[in-house]
């Protein structure tokens, strides 16, 4: 394993020791935030460092951080059942490694005994479970042949149904030709052709089909690969991991590019509430895949005028106290968005227009701009309950 001062990453990974390196600062003032922990924890159970086997910095910067702290801690929060196994493993792998070039005195390190293990998981026994398995195979078996032969026998005794009704038809076909009088046949009465049904009415367009929701960014760095973008990790209350949502202190949360470096400090991106567009197609923006977008408000361009995109621009506020994935709409538009929205349909080209913000700088929709909607009025956006979103100063702006 090469020193980290050797090492090359990719952007992503990059991206991703930015992440760990934010992740140490807030360390450094909440030490024993379970959250922060346990997400740690569980990241380092199938990895030896933070990249996975590449070292980085940011392992160094954990280790700098929790140090002091794990020298504290009692033998069951290291390896109790509830302890923080990897992250001890892991501290005692940075101070001890060459390859960190910390060059740790032994008077200054960490004492850990890797002996001394409170808590050893129960391992998994695959004969067992291999029997188990077999024991239900050979349950259903004997369910499925009972099955079977039930089966069987009402097929026998459908048969036979069938095959005395034929046979009386039969005895009636030979009376008639003895003699016997049959029975005159009915005529058929002709059926009055249905009636087709009127086509459903198609109802008209709404900005409801867009996702708009509460999200809480955890932490925002500059894209590694863009100077214009901000990378941002944003909780908006996804339930589980995907393949485009990962786990961050405790929380599910997405990946968000915005282009927002050098109009909004980065500062006032860290740790605040957002209003997000949640069911865009997720786009790949410098080899980061991006997941939703932040909604941010700037003047409105004039006829002729041209986007120089410098400024000035606001991101929309919910309520303070608004959680993370709290819906939001605009009043008078309320209805389930869409999945993810086709991007040939181009819903969020259609309904952008009308999103503007109001005198009192509230964000609001004008169905006057969006000519499918087919009604005039403004409609101003909400939160589920019931808190107003906002801008700082921007009147009559458009928001995107």
């Amino acid at each position: 394993m090469a020193a980290f001062s050797t090492q090359k990453y990719s952007p992503a990974e990059e991206t991703e020791i930015q992440q760990w390196t934010t992740t140490a600062d807030r360390l450094k003032s909440s030490p024993n935030d379970a959250s922060i922990l346990e997400s740690l924890n569980t990241h380092l159970s199938t990895r030896t460092t933070l990249l996975g086997t590449k070292p980085s910095k940011a392992d160094v910067s954990i280790y700098e951080t929790l140090a002091p702290t794990i020298s504290a801690w009692t033998p069951e929060q290291r390896t109790g059942e509830k302890g923080y196994h990897n992250i001890v493993r892991h501290i005692d792998f940075v101070q001890n490694s060459p390859v960190f070039g910390l060059e740790v005195k032994d008077s200054d390190k960490i004492n850990i005994d890797p002996d001394n293990v409170l808590y050893v998981k129960p391992p998994h026994d695959a004969k067992a479970e291999k029997e188990r398995l077999k024991k239900e195979k050979a349950a259903a078996a004997a369910a499925g042949g009972a099955q079977a032969t039930i089966a069987d026998r009402t097929k026998a005794a459908a048969e036979t149904v069938v095959q005395k009704a034929a046979e009386a038809k039969d005895a009636v076909a030979a009376a008639v030709g003895a003699g016997g009088e049959a029975k005159p046949k009915k005529e058929k009465k002709e059926k009055a052709p249905k009636q087709q049904k009127a086509p459903a009415a198609v109802a008209p367009p709404t900005p409801a089909l867009i996702d708009l929701r509460v999200g809480h960014i955890l932490k925002a760095i500059k894209h590694p690969e863009a100077d214009s973008l901000f990378v941002s990790t944003i909780a908006m209350g996804d339930k589980e991991v995907t393949e485009d949502y990962t786990e961050y202190e405790g929380q599910i949360c997405r990946t968000v590019c915005s282009g927002l470096n050098g109009l909004v400090p980065l500062e006032e991106m860290q740790g605040r509430k957002v209003v997000v567009v949640a069911n865009l197609k997720p786009v790949k923006m410098r080899g980061i895949k991006s997941c939703a977008m932040v909604l941010a408000a700037s003047p409105k361009l004039k006829e002729g005028e041209v986007d120089d995109h410098k400024g000035p621009v606001e991101l929309v506020s919910p309520p303070a106290d608004a959680k993370a994935g709290e819906r939001v709409n605009f009043q008078g538009w309320e209805g389930e968005p869409e999945g993810v929205l086709n991007p040939k349909k181009k819903v969020w080209e259609m309904f952008q227009p009308g999103f503007t913000t109001t005198d009192d700088l509230e964000v609001a929709f004008d169905a006057g701009l969006v000519k499918e909607t087919g009604k005039e009025g403004v409609g101003k956006l909400f939160t589920a309950s019931g808190g107003k979103c906002t801008v700082k100063s921007l009147k009559g702006a458009t928001v995107r």
